[in-house]
């Protein structure tokens, strides 16, 4: 539970369980080991579980759960793949766990028209397999193969996000069930509407605090003729992002953009047995024609130069271009490995890009080492992001009081600067706090 948090009260949950078990039988579970692994993500909150966990496979099945949890007044935490980063799936309050994994049908390919129609169960991997021989694909990367509902709940990002833009950007429409069981349509496949209130952007982000998403349609993209990495260091971060802010000025249609700090590429090194220079480092990729590719990196050689950057090096390969981005995946176990009995506590904040230099070298490696922390940094760069991977003891009450200290001094430096707490890891358990410190000061600011 959430410290300080209140504790609710609810209707029976033997009631509910009773009532579900009549119509979903052995898909409906209250074994303790399910319900520990349900109430689980990758963040470093311990398992949080729910009372049941009932499988369902359709919208029908779906409203069926919601509607008989509202009538009792119960709880309700859709689950997706588990690969949450800020303990969305922690059922704080017990209740009935939706698993949407058999959820997990592609239903409909308008390849003409750029779109497609999945289950929530679906995962980005999936979706592009199934893709592939129609020469499209869908481009959000988190990282992590999460679900598509997951996705459209916690409006999320990745490392393309500069080219195609997020969550928020590709969500055509919706399919969702609201609290009290009733199901509507947010919008059509129409890739723009003028009528009425825009749902679809109301429902993308809420993190199933307004119902739950059973279909998602979705933008597709050509997959590209060309795709050109590239990787570029420099002698400080300031530098890095002044090349950053300049390429995006320059209108450069540069598919991925991420820095690295060099405490995160030694540990990339160590953990991935690469051997990238140890220092600040742009991870770049290119997509187009063979021609306009190569243009674009020859361009980004030259501006990168200007900010003294050197190392350039652009490759066109596949299997070369593969594993320099998994490397840049691996980023969170490399960090975890430099301290393998800590755990991973990922930040999040993010600004206007012309204050990202300041964001980053106002928060001194000082501050870390001074508190005797372990936190290696990444930089969504092109996307404003600035993360700081504590890695953590929490049974070290002390050091996880240190490390909150950090984080509280790098939030309060982002929202004085016109940011906010979470640019792409959202709200959930981990940032409540920050959250509401983030109201307080929009408030003030309005009562100026």
């Amino acid at each position: 539970m959430i410290e300080g948090a209140t504790a609710k009260t609810y209707g029976s949950i033997e009631e509910v369980i009773n009532e579900l078990t009549t119509r979903f039988g052995e898909r409906l579970s209250v074994a303790h080991s399910v319900c520990e692994r349900f109430g689980k993500d990758e963040s470093f909150h311990p398992s949080s579980p729910p009372d049941a966990v009932v499988t369902v496979l359709s919208t029908a099945e779906v409203q069926d759960v919601v509607s008989t949890c509202a009538r009792y007044k119960v709880p309700v935490i859709p689950y997706g793949t588990g690969t949450a980063l800020e303990g969305q799936v922690c059922a704080l309050y017990g209740g009935i766990c939706i698993n949407l994994q058999e959820m997990n049908q592609v239903l409909e390919v308008h390849a003409e028209d750029l779109d497609v129609v999945v289950q929530p169960g679906v995962t980005r991997k999936q979706l592009n397999t199934h893709l592939r021989d129609s020469g499209l694909f869908f481009p959000i990367d988190p990282g992590a193969n999460a679900s598509i509902g997951g996705m459209a709940a916690c409006r999320a990002s990745g490392t393309n996000a500069v080219r195609y833009g997020t969550m928020r950007e590709n969500v055509l429409a919706l399919t969702v069930v609201l609290a009290d069981g009733r199901m509507i349509k947010t919008s059509q496949r129409a890739k723009k509407s003028a009528a009425g209130y825009d749902l679809t952007r109301l429902f993308v982000g809420s993190e199933g605090t307004l119902g739950v998403i059973t279909e998602i349609t979705l933008r597709l993209y050509g997959i590209p003729e060309a795709i050109t990495s590239a990787v570029c260091t420099f002698s400080d971060v300031e530098s890095a992002v002044n090349t950053v802010i300049a390429t995006i000025q320059y209108g450069i249609p540069i598919a991925r953009m991420e820095l690295l700090d060099e405490s995160m590429i030694d540990g990339i090194n160590r953990y991935s047995k690469t051997e990238f220079e140890v220092a600040p480092t742009l991870f770049l990729e290119f997509h187009g024609s063979e021609q306009s590719a190569a243009e674009q990196a020859q361009t980004m050689q030259g501006i990168a130069e200007e900010f003294g950057g050197g190392n350039f090096q652009w490759t066109g390969n596949t299997e070369e271009r593969n594993r320099l981005w998994q490397a840049r995946h691996d980023a969170a176990y490399a960090a975890k490995a430099m301290r393998p009995n800590g755990t991973i506590w990922s930040t999040d904040v993010c600004v206007p890009i012309s204050r990202l230099a300041d964001c980053i070298t106002e928060t001194p490696k000082g501050d870390i080492k001074a508190n005797n922390l372990v936190a290696p940094s990444r930089v969504m760069s092109a996307r404003e992001n600035f993360h700081l991977a504590f890695v953590v003891d929490h049974e070290d009450r002390e050091e996880e009081k240190r490390a909150e200290a950090v984080h509280e001094r790098m939030v309060m430096r982002a929202l004085a600067m016109g940011g906010t707490c979470t640019g792409e890891q959202v709200l959930a358990v981990a940032r409540l706090i920050s959250w509401w410190r983030n109201m307080v000061r929009r408030s003030a600011l309005c009562g100026r």
